[in-house]
């Protein structure tokens, strides 16, 4: 992985277009497809920012799996060095996050970001170019919806619809508990949207998002 990231630190772009031509160029590289292990550790990845967003603060936390029992977490601070702009944040967020991937003792076996994958305007948000510059298989799970329409969905832990943008399935619309509001599921790399679902809700007890966004936020957060 430490090796990859040095290639891919080249690439970091200074501009939207430019941007935006990298999404385009690595989206057809995701994995859509199983291509995972049986999980034995989880990781959740969650982003904050300190001194008005001039710093970036990552947190990765990993838990054993399915237990859920925390194992180890890293914390890295960065200069903040992309605006925030809608469709565009692993270029804000991944650089921080792939420098607390590699302070970890041990590699996880799927990460869970808390943000969107393949549910983004050009099916390469944030869990899928983490999930590529990694090459781990990740899961975006959002707390809102970024594009798509979907169907009416039933009250009921573990109900699911598509999410569909311009005749595409780009993910799925999942109760996590009975009566609370959606998560956003989409895949990010090597895995299928199916076992993607599964996963979050193995990995949801009970509140409404998975342990792993639960407890990576607390420690983004500060």
């Amino acid at each position: 992985m430490r090796a990859q990231d040095s290639r891919q630190r080249l690439h970091w772009p200074k501009t939207v277009a430019q941007a935006r031509a990298i999404q385009q160029s690595l989206r057809d590289r995701v994995i859509t497809r199983d291509r995972l292990r049986a999980p034995r550790r989880v990781a959740g990845i969650d982003v904050g920012f300190e001194h008005d967003g001039s710093i970036t603060r990552a947190a990765v936390v990993v838990l054993d799996f399915p237990s859920l029992e925390p194992l180890e977490h890293a914390i890295v601070r960065r200069k903040t060095r992309f605006p925030y702009v809608p469709g565009y944040l692993s270029f804000r967020e991944a650089p921080a996050v792939l420098a607390a991937l590699r302070r970890l003792r041990s590699t996880p076996d799927l990460i869970l970001c808390d943000g969107q994958g393949f549910a983004h305007p050009r099916r390469f948000g944030l869990a899928c170019h983490l999930g590529l510059l990694a090459n781990l298989p990740s899961i975006g799970v959002a707390k809102s919806r970024l594009i798509g329409q979907h169907a009416a969905l039933g009250p009921g832990r573990g109900e699911w619809v598509p999410l569909v943008d311009d005749g595409e399935r780009i993910g799925a619309v999942l109760r996590t508990r009975a009566g609370v509001r959606p998560v956003y599921v989409s895949i990010g790399h090597r895995i299928s949207l199916e076992t993607a679902i599964d996963y979050v809700l193995r990995c949801t007890t009970r509140y409404r998002l998975p342990e792993t966004t639960r407890q990576a936020h607390r420690l983004a957060s500060g």
